[in-house]
């Protein structure tokens, strides 16, 4: 035989057999169980104590005496702060000395108003000469009230010189040193800040607007700081913010969330890494997600094999025996990998979820293209025996 004709026969051959592998279908299933499911979103913010004041001065001066420092515990009223009072102190005394003399012009426009009033009646004055008086006697008397006011006003500054905590707390920053000018001519000095209660935090977290409708009030957050990364803190949102912030296009919402600190690690001005749970439901039946896009095809039916299909908007389906059988299922709340099944299948039913198919045959329209390319090993001990 012929080089050409052994060529044909082999390349017959080959057409022929084909080198067909018995196809494997392996199906992945799951149970209906009870699980909890959850979804979440992820945040960062800034700890902060939930009331700090910060604790200026009304009057000018130089600071004199400083009796608190960072860290400090104080009580409300506690003196913590003095400036030097010289200044304001003569101011008091300069006042006083206005009032005094405007009491004493009073006191003399008063006893001539009188007089002039005598003499009026009677008719030995003129009425010009009367109302001249009674216009001195309630300019008297208008001073002395200006007086009393610029008296009060030189009291009150003085009492500003004393500088008092006003909240049970402790002292978080410190702006300034015995001997420092303070100067409250357009603003107010910022001196001390005083957190109320570093047992009670909370976390500002900045929400971008693609999450920021699925949070709410109540809701259950956990977070993390890097101080203490073995640490998992807890925590719940106690408000949504309304007003939104946009920096670089991006728009975000600040969200607050309690942070209990009962061991005081969580320290003001930390990063939280936050996590807020929008959804959780705990002990329902569930499954993969994945299962309810699986739909048996024509290609897996072996042999004697049937397919009983329902009309439904969700279903599920099961392989007994040599059917594979649709149910039709109402489901529930999702998170995308695990859905809640709420009717339709019983709990620990075996639902398919996936297949995959093994073995089988290779390309034939590739083969046929050319039968003398290089092959698999086994392709070649095949043409050999046919031959």
């Amino acid at each position: 035989m012929g080089v050409g004709a052994l060529a044909i026969v082999v390349l017959v051959a080959w057409l022929h057999s084909g080198g067909k592998k018995e196809e494997k279908v392996e199906f992945e299933t799951a149970k209906v169980e009870r699980q909890s499911i959850h979804t979440s979103i992820t945040a960062t913010g800034t700890i902060e104590p939930v009331t700090s004041v910060t604790v200026g001065t009304q009057v000018s001066g130089i600071v004199a005496h400083l009796y608190v420092d960072y860290n400090s515990v104080v009580k409300k009223g506690q003196v913590i702060a003095e400036l030097d009072k010289t200044n304001l102190i003569s101011e008091l005394n300069r006042s006083r000395a206005d009032l005094s003399s405007a009491q004493s012009t009073l006191n003399y426009q008063r006893a001539n108003y009188n007089r002039y009033k005598t003499l009026y009646e009677k008719g030995l004055v003129s009425a010009d000469e009367f109302e001249s008086n009674r216009l001195n006697y309630e300019k008297a008397r208008q001073s002395v009230a200006s007086s009393q006011e610029s008296v009060r006003k030189a009291e009150t500054n003085l009492g500003y010189a004393t500088i008092t905590s006003p909240i049970d707390g402790v002292v978080l920053s410190k702006s300034v040193e015995e001997g420092q000018t303070v100067a409250a001519s357009f603003n107010t000095p910022e001196l001390f800040t005083i957190a109320q209660d570093l047992t009670n935090m909370r976390v500002i977290a900045d929400i971008d607007e693609a999450d920021i409708g699925g949070v709410k009030e109540g809701q259950r957050v956990s977070f993390t700081v890097d101080a203490f990364p073995d640490d998992k803190f807890e925590g719940s949102v106690t408000q949504v913010r309304q007003q939104a912030t946009t920096s670089s296009n991006v728009v975000t919402y600040e969200v607050v969330i309690s942070a209990p600190n009962n061991d005081l690690k969580l320290k003001p001005g930390l990063t939280a890494n936050v996590t807020i749970f929008t959804m959780e439901k705990d002990n329902i039946l569930a499954l993969p997600s994945k299962a309810l896009r699986f739909t048996p095809n024509e290609a897996l039916l072996k042999g004697d094999q049937q397919i009983a299909d329902v009309e439904a908007p969700a279903k599920v389906w099961t392989l007994e025996g040599n059917t594979f059988k649709a149910h039709r299922v109402e489901t529930g709340v999702s998170n995308g990998m695990m859905t809640e099944i709420v009717s339709g299948v019983k709990e620990g039913t075996e639902i398919l979820v996936d297949f995959n198919i093994s073995g089988g045959e290779a390309p034939q329209q590739n083969q046929a293209s050319n039968p003398f390319m290089p092959r698999p090993r086994n392709n070649r001990q095949n043409n050999q025996q046919k031959k």
